[in-house]
Parts: structure tokens; C-alpha cells; sequence
């Protein structure tokens, strides 16, 4: 069972543990040496160039740790997608999914009865603990979207519902690219890779097939049957909060919860939970918990359930500081910039254009031997 614990220390010594040159090897396999540091990155608690930042201390070198880093920055691009092209990543971004028969999610998928042991296992383990090996994302989504013919965009949000480290666009645009919508190809895999990456060795399946039938195969029936997923997200009422208005107040929310974000500062903390964004994209109750028990790590924050209207005007709040994020853009205020790996920034057509400049970047920054 995979661990998340929410104190800063612990988060801190998970980012210590980390092994780059074992991620390398063994990311892909079921049990590879992956960080468990996504919920933290996608809640804002840590950032990716901290990460970066606290290995270079341990004495790694850029030639050591290039995957991770590499890995990292793919959530730095899909960030900085998400800030260059707003909303139109819950459409079709590059180019429209092809061969599509529902806009649903297959209700095997949804039971964790494809048929598929490893698979179904998986998605067990993302409904009771909030999170998925990233390789296994890639299996479902393939299954679903090429297989099951069904559009990416409910099924994403089934997947982003259940996820602890849920980022939209991490989220959204992976599946996009599973598609085919954010590539020049959809993606698959059969049995054999599966049986290979989670040391399985089951056979007959509908995936037991060589790809080219793969790529030409119907939907099967263990995928005909489909549903439409009515999500709630379960909010705590907000209590009487204590709002001096002659200070400036501190916005946090879902996507930030650093604890050492203007630590120093004399000023009020709220986290805002704004009802509208979890209609949007809803979250289980394991995600919010989670999220209030982060939230423990900074200093006198109160909870307030509502619009940031509200909040301003409920509270005659005066001086408002934010962080940057493209779901804040009706904040008003002071914006402060998120931390990044690097400088670059804007819309890439593809992960590995960015990677390049980033790359050139941080050589300059991590040393290399």
C-alpha cells in the first residue's frame, strides 16, 4: 500500500529518499523507484525547481538525474499549456479524437471488472488510495479511449476524481495524448507489455493480441457497456473565521498550499474553497481530507467555503495576495509567480520542444559532473 503522509518533515524525507539513477531503470515497472512526491507537486505544497533544488544539494549531477529532472519538467509543460491556452484544454487540442462511439466511461472500467487482472487491481488501489502508477494511467486510458472508443473527456475526469496528486492539466492533456488529440498518435499496449511492466503473466485476454490486430480491433464486449459518472464534491462549512482587515490576506486554495509561501509575513491565511471550481471538476472526499490535513502545515490558516467575491466582501478584505494559476484569473490582488525549473515559458507544440530549451537551461544551473 502506497503512503501519503501530510506533515512537512515527512514530505521533506520522501524528497531525500529519492533515488534518480534507480528511477531511471525501474520507473516504468510496478514496483520502479518512483518518487510518491506528485500529490505534493499537484497540491502546491513543494514545487518542481525545490525538488531539483534539494538534489543538487545531495550532490547529484545532471548527468545522475536527467530523467528525473526530465520527468519533472513534463508538469512544468503541461503548466505552462494550461496558462497559454486556458480552457481549451478540456477540447480536442491539437486535432479531434478519431473513431469515437460514446462520450461515457465503460462501466467495466468503472467496476474494475475489465477482465484485465493488473488493470482492474490498479484501479481499485486509485479508488481506496487515491492514486495510480503513472504507467498503468496510460494502460486505462489506452483501454478506454482506442479500445473502448469512448471520448477522453469524462473518463478523465473519472480518473482526476479519485487522484491525490489531481492536476487538470497533467491530467486532461495525458489522456489527450493517449487519444491522440494531443499527438501525432494514440497509444496503445497489449497483454505482453502489461504481463512485462507489472510481472504478470496472463493470457487470452482482449488484449492478448499482436498490435496490428490491436490497432484494428472493435470495441470488445467487456468495454460495450457504459455509464455517465454523477460526481459530488463534499466541502466543509466554513467557521466563524478571524479577519484582520488592516492586513494583507494570503490566498491559498487547491492548487497551493505551500507552507513556506511568505512565511514570514504578518498576515491573514485563508484557504478558499470555491464551490464552482469542484462543480467543474470535482474531487472525492479522499482528496479533500487529504487536503485539509496539508493544510495543518501552515500557520493560523482558516477554511472559507464560498466564492472569492464572497470572501472579499463577507470579510472587507482589502490587500489580497495570490498565488499564479489559470484557474485564479477572477482572483483580484497581488499575484505572486509560481516557482518553475526554469525561465522558459509559453505554448510547445510538443513536450520535447520544451525540453530542449529547459534542458539547455538547467545545465547551466545543476552541475554537470
Amino acid at each position: 500500500m502506497i503512503d501519503f503522509p501530510t506533515s512537512y518533515s515527512a514530505i521533506l524525507n520522501r524528497i531525500d529518499q529519492i533515488d534518480p539513477v534507480a528511477y531511471s531503470r525501474t520507473r516504468n515497472f510496478k514496483d520502479g523507484a518512483v518518487s510518491h512526491l506528485s500529490p505534493y507537486i499537484s497540491r502546491g505544497v513543494i514545487s518542481t525547481r525545490f525538488v531539483m533544488e534539494r538534489l543538487i544539494v545531495k550532490g547529484y549531477t545532471f548527468s545522475t538525474m536527467e530523467k528525473f529532472l526530465q520527468e519533472l519538467a513534463w508538469r512544468d509543460y503541461w503548466q505552462q499549456v494550461w496558462n497559454a491556452v486556458g480552457d481549451k484544454i478540456d477540447e480536442d487540442l491539437q486535432s479531434k479524437q478519431m473513431d469515437i462511439e460514446n462520450h461515457d466511461l465503460p462501466s467495466s472500467i468503472d467496476a474494475a471488472n475489465t477482465g484485465i487482472n493488473v488493470v482492474d487491481h490498479g484501479i481499485s488501489g486509485l479508488k481506496k488510495h487515491g492514486y495510480m502508477h503513472n504507467h498503468m494511467r496510460m494502460y486505462v486510458a489506452s483501454i478506454v479511449c482506442n479500445l473502448g472508443k469512448s471520448h477522453w473527456s469524462i473518463p478523465a475526469k473519472w480518473m482526476y476524481y479519485y487522484l491525490l496528486d489531481g492536476d487538470w492539466a497533467s491530467n486532461a492533456l495525458s489522456w489527450q495524448w493517449v487519444a491522440g488529440t494531443n499527438a501525432n498518435k494514440k497509444y496503445y499496449a497489449n497483454q505482453e507489455n502489461i504481463n512485462k511492466y507489472f510481472y504478470s503473466d496472463q493470457q487470452n485476454t482482449f488484449l492478448d493480441v499482436p498490435y496490428e490486430e490491436l490497432f484494428e480491433m472493435d470495441c470488445p464486449e467487456e468495454l460495450n457497456e457504459t455509464l455517465a459518472p454523477d460526481w459530488h464534491t463534499v466541502l466543509p462549512e466554513t467557521k466563524s473565521l478571524n479577519i484582520d482587515p488592516s492586513l494583507p490576506t494570503l490566498i491559498y486554495n487547491y492548487y497551493n498550499l505551500d507552507p513556506q509561501w511568505r512565511k514570514a509575513d504578518h498576515v491573514n491565511r485563508v484557504l478558499l474553497l470555491e464551490p464552482q471550481l469542484f462543480e467543474n471538476y470535482p474531487v472525492s472526499k479522499q482528496c479533500i481530507d487529504f487536503v485539509l490535513s496539508l493544510e495543518e502545515n501552515i500557520y493560523e490558516l482558516q477554511v472559507f467555503t464560498g466564492s472569492f467575491s464572497e470572501l472579499k466582501a463577507k470579510h472587507k478584505l482589502n490587500e489580497i495576495i495570490f498565488k499564479q494559476h489559470p484557474l485564479n484569473k477572477h482572483y483580484e490582488g497581488t499575484e505572486d509567480p509560481r516557482e518553475w525549473m526554469s525561465s522558459v515559458e509559453g505554448y510547445y507544440g510538443s513536450f520535447f520542444k520544451f525540453w530542449k530549451y529547459v534542458k539547455k537551461e538547467l545545465k547551466q544551473i545543476v552541475p554537470a559532473n
